[in-house]
């Protein structure tokens, strides 16, 4: 065998990263081989080497003629028909004992190398074998083992000894059997498609779930046929004449115009911000984007059966937004007109600006109830084009509770929301939104603190805040009014009560939760005061081990500083007065001592007669 053969044979089946089994079919036969060589002294090789014939079933005697590399196929042939689940390992075509590694030139001895069969009388100079045994897969049960020899006449010459022998592995992961003709080099396998996938599904789990057909599992058939919405259908809507249509959600395409015909996919959430050009003398009373009928006179079927039931939009809020950003929530009897109305050729009322959709599900995929929130609100001709937001979420019915976020396991950590909560008589409740937790205003460009909306931030662990607004003084003629609405916008809505002394705190456990300490009484002196400012000033400590030491909140107070004078005099001849939220964080961690352990000390004590007589 030459030895470019060798190379050639070695490159493709560390290539192909498998173990080349023998391979037979009618026209030719191909039989791979992983040789493993011990090299001496003490040197192991793994050679894979392929040889082909052209009979059928060649005599093991029958010498292999050479061929070339590119004569070689690159991957076994691959039977039309399926084969049996399981077989046989099949007879190797060549024999190990003409297998030889080290044979690196043609038709002439290789020194050393007593596998080589051009090599006879130039055995008796060599001084040992390159290549003492050579044999099949190591990964096979049983395999030939060719081994070769060296000893020395009484001449003082190198006489050959060679053998072949049968080997057994008892690697309980041995190869015993197969159930391919073409070993474990399989071709690619077929790619799925909505044709073939249930049948390449139950081809390739049949052998590691059983081919046995669990009780009670639903087939694939059967799922796809089921009434109820899967993850990802696009929901069906009903028209007014029973024509079935598709639940549009609006959503930016390339650029940030809205495209009316994005679907809205089932238990997928969504949200979106686009933006629409309109021409308010023409467009605010015809254009259907703007109306608040088109998203909410819309009926969807509850499943994706033809006798689904029909679920229609309710509409949960309606809020009017001035032109200032004023918003107000409308009292909603079932008899007010929402229609956009051209109020002047610059201003439109009654705009779309936000629609959030909540739709109820059931474990069987059926939608129960959808409720739709909006905003209304002005537009102007200057502040086109028009900017629109919608959003959409699913709930499902009598599920679980909602995953509570926490802040830290068990401590707090930097840069995560403080968990802030309300006292009752069971414990603590808290919002699983995370928006309402502990918040402070967040800056903003001429906020002012008596015209919404206001932007807030949450109180976030570890890290100090500075914001605020501006009151203008011709709104604080009402002193008692102001005073008590500022408060509230600088504390935000739902003021909380407690906060939790770690980041996981439980709710069952108040002991476990801070009280925000708060002096204030906008009550007191005999003038009106006005807060000027909120100041929320945390304590922190490091709690536990100094190896993985967790923060812990263990005081929050509350400090409002109001006015002392007049207004007037605060401002300085101005009509606008500066209003201030802040929060600090204070780490009264006392400094780690080291701990050592008391000496042992006796407690012993001697019975009373220890010393009789003497004593």
């Amino acid at each position: 065998m030459s030895a470019s053969t060798v190379v050639v044979w070695s490159a493709l089946n560390l290539f192909c990263l498998f173990l080349l089994f023998t391979a037979v079919t009618a026209d030719e036969n191909t039989t791979n081989y992983t040789l493993n060589t011990t090299v001496f002294p003490d040197q192991t090789f793994t050679y894979d080497v392929t040889d082909s014939s052209t009979t059928a079933q060649p005599d093991s005697t029958t010498p292999t003629p050479g061929y070339s590399s590119t004569e070689y196929p690159l991957w076994p042939t691959v039977p039309a028909e399926p084969l049996p689940a399981s077989g046989h390992l099949l007879t190797p075509v060549t024999n190990v004992a003409r297998l030889c590694p080290c044979d690196e030139h043609k038709d002439v001895c290789d020194i050393n190398c007593c596998c080589d069969r051009e090599c006879s009388e130039e055995v008796a100079l060599f001084t040992s074998c390159s290549v003492r045994t050579v044999s099949g897969n190591k990964q096979l049960c049983s395999r030939d083992v060719a081994s070769y020899s060296l000893r020395s006449t009484i001449d003082g010459y190198s006489e050959l000894q060679s053998s072949v022998q049968k080997e057994s592995n008892y690697d309980i992961f041995c190869i015993h059997s197969q159930n391919r003709v073409d070993g474990l080099s399989h071709p690619s396998p077929a790619l799925p498609t909505d044709g073939n996938f249930d049948s390449l599904f139950k081809q390739f789990t049949s052998f590691i779930f059983g081919s046995e057909v669990i009780s009670g599992q639903v087939s694939t058939a059967e799922l796809r046929a089921s009434s109820g919405y899967q993850y990802g259908d696009v929901m069906v809507t009903a028209g007014q004449s029973g024509q079935r249509g598709i639940f549009w959600l609006p959503a930016p395409g390339v650029t940030a115009d809205c495209m009316d015909t994005s679907p809205a996919a089932f238990l997928k959430e969504q949200s979106s911000r686009c933006s629409r050009r309109v021409v308010l003398e023409q467009d605010c009373s015809t254009l259907p984007a703007l109306s608040m009928d088109t998203y909410t006179n819309i009926q969807l079927f509850a499943g994706k059966n033809k006798d689904a039931a029909v679920v229609p939009v309710q509409v949960a809020s309606v809020v009017l937004q001035s032109l200032d950003g004023t918003q107000t929530e409308l009292n909603i009897s079932g008899g007010e007109n929402f229609n956009p109305d051209l109020l002047n050729p610059t201003i439109c009322a009654n705009v779309v600006l936000k629609v959030v959709y909540v739709m109820k599900f059931s474990p069987a995929g059926q939608i129960v109830s959808v409720m739709a929130s909006l905003v209304l609100g002005f537009v102007r001709e200057t502040t086109l084009p028009l900017e629109q937001e919608f959003h959409i979420t699913f709930v499902q019915q009598d599920g679980e509770e909602v995953a509570v976020h926490h802040s830290g396991n068990p401590g707090y950590v930097v840069g995560l929301p403080l968990v802030s909560g309300q006292r009752i008589a069971d414990g603590i409740v808290r919002s699983v939104d995370p928006r309402g937790t502990l918040s402070l205003l967040h800056s903003a460009e001429d906020q002012d603190c008596l015209q919404g909306p206001h932007q807030r931030s949450p109180v976030l662990f570890g890290l100090d805040s500075v914001s605020g607004c501006t009151l203008r003084l011709e709104d604080a003629a009402n002193c008692s009014l102001v005073s008590q609405v500022l408060l509230d916008v600088l504390r935000g809505p739902n003021y909380p009560q407690y906060v939790a002394a770690f980041g996981n705190s439980a709710l069952d456990n108040p002991f476990d939760w801070v009280p925000i300490k708060n002096s204030f009484n906008p009550g007191e002196g005999q003038s009106c005061n006005i807060p000027l400012s909120l100041h929320l000033e945390i304590e922190w400590t490091k709690y536990g081990s100094l190896v993985n030491p967790q923060a812990q909140v263990v005081s929050i107070k509350e400090v409002i500083q109001t006015n002392t004078t007049s207004l007037a005099l605060l401002t300085g001849g101005s009509s606008l007065l500066s209003i201030r939220s802040s929060v600090a964080f204070v780490p009264v961690s006392a400094a780690a001592l080291p701990g050592f352990r008391a000496a042992p000390t006796i407690n012993a004590k001697l019975p009373f007669d220890f010393f009789f007589p003497f004593v």
